[in-house]
């Protein structure tokens, strides 16, 4: 097994991070934007059926 070298290590990730394509200040906020108005969306969709079915097995329940 390969002894583990943590100088060695941290260098060979900091030249790996060199070569990511971060993205842009506005595409983070735009594909954040998105996602919020998404997981928004699926909880007002989620919020209904829930009161939907509730009601309805209040009404077979009694």
């Amino acid at each position: 097994m390969k002894s583990f070298k943590p100088v060695v290590f941290y260098n060979q990730v900091k030249e790996e991070l060199k070569k990511v394509s971060w993205p842009t200040k506005e595409a983070t906020i735009t594909t954040s934007l998105v996602v919020l108005v998404v997981v928004g969306l699926i909880t007002a969709y989620l919020g209904v059926v829930d009161f939907i079915v509730s009601k309805l097995a209040q009404q077979v329940i009694g």
